[in-house]
């Protein structure tokens, strides 16, 4: 396949780049500013507006790019910046796909604070909307595919959790605290997290090319952990001790706003029950073993 990939140059977009290729794919990366290869494009997501002759000759397209949400402080700036960030670009590619009318597939990024605060309730793609900034930006970023799909293309809403990898991400910022031993749960740390490696990431948006899925996709691991496991777990992959006491709640909204109660202090326990009903296999199902194998030297 010829594949199109924005966000090429993130945390999942560079690796996903180079194990596409590695398959046996054709990529083209969509930049923005200058092109420097005869596999970029350019495109212009603040625009809301994408050449169609840019996407013609794709196969599908791999839509990853947006504003960090945990980057910077939750401002009222920079929350526009992360919402429109995500809906300028999805409407740019859903728009140019719509009209290029070749490109059969669609595998758009979204996120799983779509479900808010799910509680301990196991949930899957059918489980309702939920509340705050975060399910609101879901919610506007997955409608804004909308084009492509009235068009026919097949559009699958990749809800990904969180992506573990230890070069960045949310594990790249803790392991050096918890290293020094000074790894500790964020709040009650009844909270759940679900979780899913870089590695099954990557296998699962291969998977999802070729697999007859559309609509909403729990990028997830099968079992998800609350935030005090989760601290245990990497604390004991590392051999390194965690506080019994966690980081006070007041303390994590002084320091980060409002983003401490939507991406710290609540959670999600989901479950990936389409991505497995179309027959992907994880590699890594459990927390354990899954960090014991992207930690090999702790």
């Amino acid at each position: 396949m010829k594949i199109g990939v924005t966000g090429a140059s993130g945390l999942i977009g560079t690796p996903l780049c180079s194990s596409l290729r590695a398959g046996g794919h054709g990529v083209v990366r969509f930049v923005r500013g200058q092109v420097t290869g005869p596999d970029q494009r350019l495109w212009d997501p603040a625009s809301r507006r994408m050449d169609p002759s840019s996407v013609e000759d794709l196969d599908a397209v791999i839509h990853l790019a947006g504003a960090g949400v945990g980057d910077k402080r939750w401002t009222a700036s920079y929350k526009s910046t992360v919402l429109q960030s995500r809906v300028d670009g999805t409407t740019a590619v859903a728009t140019a796909m719509a009209d290029a009318q070749g490109p059969q597939v669609l595998l758009s990024a979204s996120a799983i604070g779509w479900y808010g605060d799910t509680g301990d309730r196991l949930t899957d793609e059918t489980g309702p909307r939920g509340q705050g900034f975060l399910a609101d930006v879901c919610d506007q970023w997955e409608k804004a595919a909308g084009p492509a799909e009235a068009a026919g293309v097949r559009v699958a809403y990749l809800r990904t959790g969180i992506v573990l990898d230890p070069s960045g991400g949310a594990l790249g910022k803790q392991l050096p605290i918890f290293r020094l031993g000074a790894g500790a749960p964020l709040g009650s740390g009844r909270q759940w997290t679900s979780w899913i490696s870089l590695r099954d990431e990557l296998s699962a948006l291969a998977h999802c090319l070729t697999a007859a899925v559309s609509g909403p996709v729990n990028l997830v691991s099968p079992a998800p952990v609350t935030n005090r496991e989760f601290t245990r777990t990497l604390g004991a992959v590392l051999h390194r001790p965690t506080l019994p006491i966690g980081v006070p709640a007041l303390a994590l909204r002084a320091g980060l706003g409002q983003f401490a109660d939507e991406g710290l202090l609540t959670g999600q326990r989901l479950s990936p029950s389409v991505l497995e009903g179309s027959g992907f296999a994880f590699e890594d199902r459990e927390l354990g073993p899954a960090l014991r194998a992207m930690l090999p030297g702790r």
